[in-house]
């Protein structure tokens, strides 16, 4: 695990070690100022050696400014070191989730990968930042104060040794119980996330069916146990201040009394009274060095199960990769299903498509009709490889799609799906997602063709119009058609229409499928409807049930052939009558 997640420090390397390194020579001049402090009392002080006092009275200056300056040199590489290792973290898991597959996806819920990249990352980042720092600053200071207490006097330093353990193994267990608390806590950001994402993306609908209180409930049940689960982790951790003081304030008393005891028996041959001061200062420092390692230990605590969670996604395989000598070119927009079953969770006893056969002919205009969660999707899904068929083949230009290379696929597959999506920018912007090189002649061109240049036109700022996130500034018809231009920039072999006119009224309808036919001739067209007047001109219809195709032809034998095909074109046609 940590070597899987040192990969992403790179540059930051330097900038780390030299945080380690200003740190050693801090703790050196930290740890030699009380010592050096020992003979200025005893030496100076007590023997009024003027000139004894200001000799060591300078050294301890310049030692001082100089442990100030190693202190601000190692904070400042080290917010340097751990914001970049955290910054390469994020951009190390938003590049591999770019190559999940839409199966890989499935497996992290949105909100899941949010926490990862933004709470995870947080923790990982604390946790860096304590061991290039803390966790060589504590234990250095811990051997030197140590050894140097040694050296002043064997009975003190035992004193400082035996307390020691009594705090090691107290925090042991205060560790050791907090550690699944905060494992749980951070599965419950996961929800808390997608409790907001939830809300946000469906506040039009929040508002409509008047559910406030009910989505400030909801909320409230989550971030409540967030806290109840954090207050408890806190609770615990807090056991650390009374257990650290506790022993804190029993070696001052021991080293007090045993240090007075030993300076009258002896007179000050066996210990000094400098050198009492000084044991004072390393008792401090030593504790305060097992305190700091129980710090570095609750921060690794915490960042461990974000950690897990961080690798798992940078070690999740693509279910979907380029093979190792990929087709470059598509030859054409053929299309063929060879006995294709699909289940989204590989097991063939749950199959959403079952043995489809069908053959698609280059430039072809293609209808696929019925009912809700007849696997419509998934099946035209297959075609540019979102997901891979179970068992069979799928075909694009006389070649099975796994040959292809993905980039040469999905551009010469255009897919405008039944949940249209705009990003924050202006339509040019949106549209360019098509095609980054399209000149501005081209993007009108292609809204030409999909009936989009009549609205744009009306924009007080046309093309540079600024869309707000998920293209909640247009219509739902608009939004369609701006998706349709953007996915003709592609200039694709196959053009798939996912419902993508669903919102469009049958005028527009219309004329668009007419512009398809005189503007795309050569490509093929797959459009998903469940409006029969949207595929009645298609040289091929498909109609689907459970997963199968039920029945093929064209409008007019489908109305002698198929009664579920001629009462649905019955039902659409008495409502238009009506209306």
């Amino acid at each position: 695990m940590i070597k899987k997640l040192a990969k992403s420090i790179r540059e930051y390397k330097t900038p780390s070690l030299l945080t380690s390194l200003f740190v050693f020579f801090e703790v050196v001049l930290e740890v030699l100022i009380p010592y050096i402090m020992s003979y200025l009392i005893d030496e100076g002080v007590y023997a009024s050696n003027m000139s004894m006092i200001l000799k060591l009275g300078v050294l301890l200056t310049f030692m001082a400014l100089l442990s100030l300056l190693f202190g601000f040199l190692s904070g400042a590489f080290c917010a340097k070191a751990s914001s970049g290792f955290a910054k390469n973290l994020r951009k190390d898991m938003f590049n591999k989730i770019q190559t999940y597959s839409f199966a890989n996806i499935d497996k992290f819920s949105p909100a899941g990968l949010v926490t990862r990249l933004t709470t995870d990352v947080n923790f990982i980042q604390n946790a860096y930042q304590m061991i290039i720092r803390t966790a060589i600053r504590a234990p250095m200071m811990l051997i030197l104060a140590l050894s140097l207490t040694f050296t002043i006097n064997l009975t003190m330093a035992l004193i400082i040794l035996i307390a020691s353990p009594i705090l090691v193994i107290g925090l042991y267990f205060i560790l050791k119980n907090v550690h699944p608390v905060f494992r749980r806590v951070i599965r419950e950001y996961d929800d808390m996330n997608k409790v907001v994402q939830e809300n946000v993306r469906a506040a039009r609908v929040v508002k409509s069916y008047v559910r406030e209180d009910y989505e400030i409930e909801k909320f409230s049940k989550v971030s409540d146990q967030i806290y109840k689960d954090n207050t408890k982790a806190r609770k615990i951790l807090a056991l650390t201040s009374p257990l650290m003081q506790f022993v804190m304030y029993a070696c001052m008393i021991f080293v007090a009394w045993f240090g007075a005891e030993i300076i009258v028996r002896s007179g000050g041959s066996e210990l000094e009274t400098g050198q009492l001061s000084t044991l004072f200062s390393y008792t401090m420092q030593i504790l305060m060095s097992l305190m700091m390692l129980s710090f570095i230990l609750v921060s690794t605590t915490i960042a461990r199960p974000s950690a897990e969670r961080v690798i798992e996604v940078l070690e999740e395989k693509p279910s979907i990769t380029n093979p190792e000598a990929p087709i470059k070119k598509i030859k054409n927009g053929d299309v063929d299903f060879e006995n294709v079953s699909f289940s989204y969770t590989g097991d063939i006893s749950k199959l959403c498509l079952k043995n489809i056969n069908l053959h698609i002919k280059s430039g072809q205009v293609i209808g696929v009709l019925g009912n809700t969660g007849s696997s419509k999707t998934t099946l035209v899904s297959l075609i540019p490889r979102l997901y891979d068929a179970t068992m069979g083949s799928v075909l694009v230009g006389g070649k099975d799609v796994k040959e292809y290379d993905l980039e040469t696929l999905r551009d010469g597959v255009a897919v405008v799906l039944q949940k249209n999506v705009l990003f924050s920018g202006t339509i040019t912007e949106n549209l360019k997602w098509g095609n980054k090189d399209a000149t501005m002649e081209e993007i009108k061109h292609a809204c030409h063709v999909a009936c989009a240049d009549e609205f744009i036109e009306k924009m007080p700022d046309k093309y540079d119009t600024y869309i707000e996130e998920g293209g909640t500034n247009v219509s739902g018809g608009q939004k369609q058609r701006l998706c349709i231009a953007r996915a003709l920039l592609k200039k694709p072999k196959i053009l798939i229409l996912d419902d993508s006119t669903s919102a469009v009224d049958t005028k527009t309808d219309t004329l668009i499928r007419k512009s398809f036919r005189e503007e795309l001739p050569k490509t093929t067209k797959i459009i998903i409807s469940q409006r029969v007047s949207s595929i009645q001109d298609a040289d091929l219809i498909f109609i689907m049930e459970s997963g199968k195709i039920l029945q093929t032809g064209t409008h007019n034998e489908l109305l002698r052939t198929s009664e579920l095909y001629k009462d649905l074109y019955e039902s659409q046609n008495n409502k238009r009558r009506k209306k």
